[in-house]
């Protein structure tokens, strides 16, 4: 376990320094005057001009050389200091921990809503493969994986807000406010995890322990229960660690949609208002988020597993 986490921690300081090169290299290739853009997220797109634009870009030393600029925001991550806002002022470490409470939030349920909806139909169609369970899952889960996260929830938002008028389109300030995008997320995340658990749970029924269980004269869900339950539930969590992956993309999209004011959501606004130092904490946070589920995951599987712990 000890050699697991240090391994994490230097993959962590991998990715912060990657991170951190990626996207000041990004923004600086970004198109259009910085300086303007960033004018105009200040005080608005009608009334800015070019000496508004000068005037910024003397106050934050844009034109500074690229590697002075590189040096010190190197120098300012080693430190955790991520500058502030060049459009609001604020603190970005104040903003992104703030933003980033609601994307947790949003990730937490939508993670709970899939392994509610993709596990347990997959077990179910890996007890009866080539069932018509089984089959019409691939079809569902071929489909729902094709089509890209902003239509299905353009979907969602058409069935379930517009059409039965059961919940709200946009906002967070009711619990309704996160079922809509939380479903957005589940729906894409079960449709390759009901696939995952069907795949284990055909291989463990399949084994010689499996089936002596059965023959002890053990009912179906005893037989599951204590033969099979630990034994499927390893490449799950296993492959949570992939969905993280599609979760973090996803909230980019899902709370641009649903106007969830998440991290993916601040990013966005970012990069349209060329605000680089709340580019560069938001891409940080994510990808530091990213090694540190990813590291849950491998303890979790250390824990289930015994022969992870004998090998």
């Amino acid at each position: 376990m000890i050699r697991l986490l240090f391994g994490r921690l230097v993959q962590a300081a991998l990715v912060a320094l990657m991170v951190g090169l990626l996207t000041f290299v990004m923004t600086r290739f970004l198109p259009g005057d910085l300086a303007y853009r960033i004018a105009a997220g200040r005080y608005g797109y009608d009334i800015v001009d070019s000496a508004a634009a000068a005037k910024v870009a003397a106050e934050l030393s844009i034109n500074q050389p690229a590697l002075v600029a590189l040096g010190q925001w190197m120098f300012d991550l080693v430190r955790f200091e991520f500058g502030t806002s060049l459009i609001s002022g604020q603190p970005v470490w104040e903003e992104v921990s703030t933003q980033l409470g609601h994307t947790l939030k949003l990730a937490a349920v939508a993670i709970l809503l899939s392994l509610l909806i993709g596990p347990p139909l997959g077990i179910l169609a890996g007890l009866r493969p080539g069932g018509l369970l089984d089959r019409s899952l691939i079809l569902i889960s071929t489909g729902m994986r094709a089509l890209p996260q902003f239509v299905v929830g353009l979907g969602i938002i058409i069935i379930f807000s517009l059409t039965l008028g059961l919940f709200p389109v946009a906002g967070h300030d009711h619990p309704g406010h996160l079922v809509l995008p939380a479903l957005t997320l589940a729906l894409g995340l079960a449709a390759v995890s009901n696939r995952v658990a069907r795949d284990a749970m055909r291989s463990v029924s399949e084994t010689a322990f499996y089936t002596f269980g059965r023959t002890k004269g053990l009912s179906e869900w005893e037989v599951f229960r204590g033969h099979g339950l630990r034994n499927v539930a390893v490449p799950i969590i296993t492959y949570l660690g992939v969905q993280f992956v599609y979760l973090i993309e996803g909230v980019v999209v899902v709370e641009t949609l649903f106007a969830w004011p998440g991290i993916g959501h601040a990013l966005v606004h970012a990069i349209f208002g060329r605000d680089v130092p709340m580019i560069q904490g938001a891409a940080f946070i994510m990808g530091l988020l990213f090694v540190a589920l990813n590291a849950l995951v491998d303890a979790l599987c250390h824990l289930i597993d015994p022969r992870e712990r004998r090998t």
